[in-house]
């Protein structure tokens, strides 16, 4: 597909930032201010749907000056989430719902996204991608399943389902509505995996990757995991082909970006034990991963095993030792290490009463001043007693 198709599928133009954020630097101070779920700002007018084309825009018009069309009246709009904040439109029917592409399945559509004053920012005659793996605009993936082949449909999307809070520099501003023309116009089965060739494989794993980075860049972790769980399968599939060395290698070292990158997202996640399997997968492979290393590090840390984690980021520091963040990663841990050995240290004392340990010397002193009567006056009986009894035996003998 053309170099225009790259923004609309998240490939080429998202990668360099996604992959600056995948950094271990930019990874950890990465922050993106949340969406706001309850976020129900208005939709375009729906007579400033059409605007990018002159002649849709008058049939759209027509068909809202006739309400009382029948109800298969191409011109309904459908509410597809519930929410109101991704409609849809058909504009040219199709060849019946038995038609409707199924997810897994490779489609191609025409494109066309356009803003709210009508410029066009994306267009695209075959737009190739698979369904379901969310490689394209959230938008465009969940309506493409609803259409049936050879239909038109206007996609009218919130921010939220295309480029979000941050959007896409230089031509789509933060929070931007989209208005997407799509036509179906093909729809196959995708490859059987265990028949791709090397060069195929690694860059069917590429791109999902890509995708993964592009949504761990929007912080859109939960999509991010999905598309480096699909890259992961896809490289750790079964194989007919015979693939060289160099293939291999590369593969391993896909494989290896992924599982750091999923490690990544999981840590944003709060999925420590998630997060720690993945590290710990990276790490069979490359023992001295420095990554690696840091992100379970900082997951033993997040689960306040602090005496684990200390020294698998020394490891980390030992292979990179100019790199700032273990050193404030590390820094941070060693005082934190020491304020629970204080406080576990406090908490034995208390436990075996040794705070009180002042107040015992009162408890025995005073214990000793009721001992001293009780004593006396058990050996002062005991003498009575036997002077008593020496008196009865005298008094026998006589």
């Amino acid at each position: 597909s053309s170099s225009r198709s790259d923004p609309a599928c998240g490939g080429t133009s998202p990668e360099p930032a996604a992959v600056g954020a995948a950094q271990l630097d930019g990874a950890e101070d990465f922050e993106v201010l949340e969406e706001d779920e309850d976020d129900l700002s208005e939709l375009p007018p729906l007579e400033d749907v059409g605007r990018a084309r002159g002649p849709l825009r008058e049939d759209a018009q027509s068909s809202e000056r006739g309400p009382g069309e029948a109800a298969e009246d191409p011109q309904e709009w459908l509410d597809v989430l519930g929410s109101g904040l991704l409609k849809k439109k058909t504009l040219v029917p199709g060849q019946g719902v038995e038609s409707r592409p199924r997810k897994g399945q490779d489609v191609t559509v025409r494109l066309r996204a356009t803003l709210e004053d009508g410029s066009v920012v994306e267009e695209n005659p075959s737009l190739t991608f698979t369904l379901g793996d969310c490689d394209v605009l959230q938008a465009l993936d969940l309506c493409v399943q609803l259409m049936e082949m050879g239909e038109t449909a206007l996609i009218m999307s919130d921010a939220k389902y295309c480029y979000g809070v941050q959007g896409r520099s230089p031509d789509i501003p933060p929070n931007a509505a989209l208005t997407l023309e799509v036509e179906l116009l093909e729809a196959q089965d995708a490859p059987d995996l265990e028949l791709l060739s090397g060069k195929e494989k690694i860059g069917l794993a590429n791109r999902k990757r890509e995708r993964g980075n592009f949504y761990y860049q929007q912080a859109d972790y939960v999509l991010a995991i999905n598309s480096y769980d699909i890259a992961l399968k896809v490289i750790s599939s079964s194989s007919k082909v015979d693939f060289t060395p160099d293939e291999e290698a590369e593969l391993l070292d896909v494989k290896v970006k992924c599982l750091n990158n999923l490690a990544a997202s999981q840590l944003k996640l709060d999925h420590y034990e998630a997060a720690l399997k993945s590290c710990n997968l990276v790490l069979e492979h490359q023992p001295e991963n420095i990554k690696a290393l840091f992100r379970k590090g900082k997951v033993l840390a997040q689960q306040g095993e602090y005496r684990e984690a200390i020294p698998i980021l020394k490891a980390a520091l030992k292979l990179e030792p100019s790199n700032k963040t273990i050193h404030a990663e590390l820094s941070k841990l060693v005082k934190k290490h020491a304020d629970q050995k204080t406080v576990e240290t406090e908490m034995y004392r208390k436990m075996l009463g040794n705070p009180r340990a002042s107040s015992a010397p009162v408890k025995c002193k005073d214990k000793l001043t009721w001992s001293i009567p009780w004593k006396w006056l058990f050996g002062a009986t005991a003498i009575a007693l036997g002077g008593v009894a020496l008196s009865v035996v005298i008094a026998a003998r006589n």
